[in-house]
């Protein structure tokens, strides 16, 4: 049986996009004359649906596309995700489509409910399974987490199945792929069948869809692997092993249709990927993904001499083209020449706009304002932030005149202890690096400049000492643990959700761990109000993370 996964970026509720991508790659499948063409979760609606999902006309337009999909789809056997709707009840579903007929329907059983999913918010969970016969060849159907609990794939086994053809849309972080994989060999041996894992790729506000569909063997060998980010067609030749029928399912015939030398596919792996080449393709596909699909054009980033607004510039380019990312820095009594330099020299190796607004009129104009009001108290963080404030209102006006969507420049590391200024730095539309810590900033950096094989991002930017520069000789150390320690207390207290004890008997710093995790902790209701950001840890600050403002647990 030669089968085809189609990795496709869909658009959530771009009904008429997707179901052209998806008769598109059906029409190719074919031409390949493959047997079977199987798309992601919910390929119809997009993922995560969210909310559209209480719309009934939207329920119900995404029914009438999957109608109109099924009368394009000819000599071939293909599995779409869409949402069905049974009396008042609406299912996670996967049709399977042969010559312009719907041949069967199946509902996702096991919806998950953690993370950054909602699926019983939503979704009616199916009890039953079926079995397709294609000549002497058996296959089922399940979706996304049904292939991670046992029960689905032991019936479908029990039943004689010799493929399963399961659909997803696994979001990305930092060591899922291994997981995936180590999860669908365990299945694939202790039933052996072979598993046809077809997942979802591209940006959707802040989740990452990585692709890296693959297909495993029943001795639980990936035999091939689409591309990591990119949209692909990936395409495998299996002769599956007859099994025997021990239970029965529910089944369906379709006829194998013959082929006269049907010509050559490959069996392709994709490439392993670094940390670092993974992270900056994410960031790099989060990125356009959200503008493109937010129909904007162009971007603008407030430069600032400092190693993140330089990385963010730099994956803006990549991401979208140098012609449509514009710099902006904006100096005040206390920035350095190092850093007019080091933004000017980023901006010319990257080729992109620059234009330099000094703050220090604006900065003098609210000191004079505010006098009477503050009545001489002694210069504190409130003038810090109105610096930092002035800059996000500049950014934010370029916008509204030119139409340009501002990215913000904050790390993890910063968003987690509150190191960022509402409606100053965090101003913007985008936060292209909001969930990447502070060392790992580094090491993106230096990646970039390696893939170009010269210096993009200059290198006194990568190895001078962070600063805000909002007063005299300021430095981040003067109100955080160096970044290493502070990585490390953030992944135990956030990520890993370890108490303050546990972490201080493995770091040995009491105080500097109670006065980080105070710090995360009273920083929530800055958080809540952050533009979104890219997800590529296990647990981000978003969707995955839903702590009360208001919390008054000292943990």
């Amino acid at each position: 049986m030669r089968i085809a996964l189609a990795q496709i970026n869909s658009t959530v509720g771009d009904l008429t996009g997707n179901a052209e991508k998806i008769a598109s790659f059906a029409k190719r499948a074919e031409v390949y004359a493959a047997e079977v063409v199987v798309f992601p979760e919910l390929a119809i609606t997009g993922y995560p649906p969210e909310d559209l999902l209480l719309k009934p006309r939207f329920i119900a337009d995404n029914i009438e596309f999957l109608q109109r999909i099924k009368k394009r789809i000819g000599n071939i056997i293909a599995i779409i995700g869409f949402v069905d709707k049974v009396k008042k009840d609406i299912f996670n579903s996967a049709a399977v489509i042969y010559q312009g007929k719907i041949l069967g329907i199946y509902h996702k059983i096991h919806l998950p409910n953690y993370g950054v999913f909602d699926e019983k918010r939503y979704f009616k969970a199916g009890k039953g399974f079926s079995q397709y016969r294609v000549g002497g060849d058996r296959f089922g159907v399940l979706i996304c987490e049904d292939v991670w609990e046992k029960e689905p794939v032991h019936i479908l086994n029990q039943a004689g199945t010799q493929i399963i053809f399961n659909l997803n849309a696994s979001p990305y972080h930092l060591g899922k792929l291994h997981a995936r994989e180590e999860i669908l060999k365990k299945r694939a041996k202790e039933n052996k069948v072979c598993i046809g894992y077809v997942n979802l790729v591209g940006g959707q506000d802040e989740l990452i869809f990585d692709g890296r569909s693959m297909i495993v063997d029943q001795k639980g060998k990936i035999l091939c692997q689409a591309k990591a980010f990119e949209e692909d067609l990936l395409l495998c030749d299996l002769n599956p092993s007859p099994k025997i029928c021990r239970k029965r399912v529910k089944g369906i015939v379709i006829a194998r249709r013959a082929t006269e030398s049907p010509p050559q596919v490959k069996a392709v792996k994709a490439k392993t990927l670094s940390q670092e080449e993974e992270v900056y393709s994410a960031l790099k596909l989060g990125l356009g993904d959200y503008v493109r699909k937010n129909h904007f054009k162009k971007v603008v980033i407030g430069l600032s001499g400092g190693i993140d607004s330089a990385l963010t510039a730099a994956i803006a380019v990549d991401a979208l083209g140098k012609e449509n990312v514009a710099g902006i820095f904006m100096p005040s009594q206390f920035s350095s020449q190092e850093s007019l330099e080091d933004s000017s020299r980023l901006a010319k190796n990257l080729g992109i706009e620059f234009k330099i607004i000094s703050i220090e009129e604006l900065f003098e104009s609210y000191k004079k304002v505010l006098a009477p009001v503050f009545n001489n108290l002694p210069v504190d963080v409130a003038e810090e932030n109105i610096q930092a404030r002035i800059r996000g209102n500049l950014l934010m006006a370029t916008s509204n005149k030119f139409g340009w969507l501002v990215l913000t420049t904050g790390n993890k590391s910063e968003y987690s202890c509150g190191y960022a200024t509402l409606y100053g730095d965090m101003a913007g539309g985008f936060a292209v690096i909001k969930d990447v810590p502070k060392t790992l900033i580094f090491a993106l950096a230096k990646y970039r400049n390696r893939i170009s094989e010269k210096e993009v991002i200059p290198h006194r930017i990568i190895t001078k000492e962070p600063t805000a520069e909002l007063r005299p000789n300021q430095k981040d150390t003067d109100s955080l643990p160096p970044y290493n320690v502070l990585d490390r207390i953030i992944t135990a207290y956030v990520e890993k959700h370890q108490s303050g004890e546990v972490i201080t008997k493995k770091l040995s710093i009491p105080d500097t761990v109670t006065k980080v995790i105070r710090l995360i902790d009273r920083s929530e209701y800055k958080r809540r109000q952050a533009p979104p950001g890219i997800k590529i840890t296990p647990l981000a600050f978003g969707k995955d993370w839903r702590m009360p403002i208001t919390n008054g647990y000292k943990g």
